[in-house]
């Protein structure tokens, strides 16, 4: 990472903290663009040149998670199953950072679940994900799957990770259990791994 990749880094990171901060004091709707940018010690615009709308600064690594899956699909060794691939790329995900299970994770649950803006946020950024994982998957296995199957196939996946994610995050000694999100994405994989 070159000094500017890093200097992107770190404000995206101050933002996402202030957010944090302030979310977690104020409340989601009583914060501001604003007070999160000044808090973080930049402008307004710069805010915005990160993250489009308040509801974005609390799924800062979304767009990540989506890379990984993409390039676990590119990368897929000959003979691995898009259920293994799927599998993987949840792992290099977990591995890459906590987003799904730390406590910005927790208070984005708790969000989701009490203010509009964020659920429709979620759900918009979840249907995304799941076409271009599906959209891909689909291609790169074509005798496989066709589009039904690769969207069944990460629907299973995402409902998985999402459940076991939403009944870990509402018991916080259990937020950061990978191997709970792995049994349950084992258990809804298992017909796609079963396959002859």
């Amino acid at each position: 990472m070159n000094l500017r990749e890093l200097k992107r880094s770190r404000t995206r990171q101050a933002l996402v903290d202030a957010a944090y901060e302030l979310f977690a004091a104020k409340g989601f709707e009583a914060t501001t663009i604003a007070e999160i940018a000044a808090r973080a010690e930049v402008g307004t615009r710069t805010f915005f040149s990160y993250f489009p709308t308040k509801e974005d600064v609390l799924f800062p690594a979304s767009d990540a998670r989506v890379r990984i899956a993409l390039a676990a699909i590119a990368g897929r060794e000959p003979g691995e199953e898009p259920a293994s691939v799927l599998l993987r790329a949840l792992r290099e995900a977990g591995e890459a950072n906590d987003d799904m299970t730390g406590p910005l994770a927790a208070m984005r649950t708790k969000l989701t679940m009490s203010v509009p803006s964020v659920r429709g946020r979620a759900l918009q950024l979840q249907w995304e994900a799941q076409e271009e994982i599906a959209r891909h998957l689909a291609a790169a296995y074509p005798g496989e799957l066709d589009e039904i199957g690769a969207a069944a196939l990460v629907g299973a996946f995402v409902g998985a990770v999402n459940g076991a994610l939403m009944t870990l995050l509402r018991d916080p000694a259990r937020r950061g259990d990978q191997a709970a999100v792995q049994r349950a994405t084992d258990v809804a994989l298992r017909p796609w791994s079963a396959r002859p």
